[in-house]
């Protein structure tokens, strides 16, 4: 059988979780009113509150003045903004639709999405998001590194052997001392600290770190 190229969203989190719409047409508007292609029954969605919309072969969306706005990969959506295979829309901060490029790539259960709390990272745009405000200056590429592994691990703990392959790789730890795993550690977390006060990174003694990712 053939498969359809047409993208899908599907909701993992919202009264109406597991549910999955097509992007058949060009304009598919998300909202609380009855006559949206996708009706949100939950309070905090506005009645037109945002649309998908086809340009050719790409997508975007598109906040509508919504009054608990509309976020891509947990940053604001001002205007319009280009969607991607795996991102997530949030609509109000309380439903959460995942973007898939083909219905070829829906995976048939979601029980393991990706991660989702207070803190959001990019990994393709290298950017880190806490509580919907961005962390500027940006992270150092060690920063960046050890907080993309521990937020690909999605609560499960780190070691430092794994800490170390990830962050110095190609050292097989030779020259990394604990005291440097350590720094590193501290300095990521008075980064995160700047944003937000909340202790992110977690330290499990005797066995690594890793991290704690609220949702807001």
């Amino acid at each position: 059988m053939e498969m359809s190229n047409v993208p899908v969203l599907i909701m993992h989190e919202g009264q109406l979780s597991g549910q999955r719409w097509t992007l058949e047409s060009d304009v598919l508007n998300i909202g609380r009113a009855a006559d949206c292609d996708i009706a949100l029954p939950e309070r905090q969605v506005s009645r037109y509150h945002a649309r998908i919309l086809r340009q050719g072969d790409q997508y975007l969306v598109e906040d509508l003045g919504s009054k608990n706005g509309t976020h891509l990969n947990g940053a604001p959506v001002h205007g319009t903004a280009k969607i991607q295979d795996g991102d997530e829309i949030q609509v109000a901060l309380c439903v959460k639709l995942l973007f898939v490029g083909t219905e070829a790539t829906v995976p048939l259960r979601l029980d393991r999405p990706a991660p989702v709390g207070r803190l959001v990272l990019d990994s393709e745009r290298r950017e880190v998001w806490v509580g919907g405000q961005r962390v500027e200056p940006p992270l150092s590429p060690a920063q960046f590194r050890l907080l993309e592994l521990l937020y690909q691990a999605a609560g499960s703990v780190c070691s430092r052997d794994q800490v170390i392959e990830v962050v110095w790789p190609g050292t097989q730890g030779y020259g990394v001392s604990e005291q440097a795993i350590d720094a590193l550690v501290r300095r990521l977390r008075d980064r995160l600290a700047d944003v937000d006060d909340f202790g992110f990174v977690v330290t499990v003694r005797g066995h690594g770190f890793r991290l704690e990712n609220p949702q807001r």
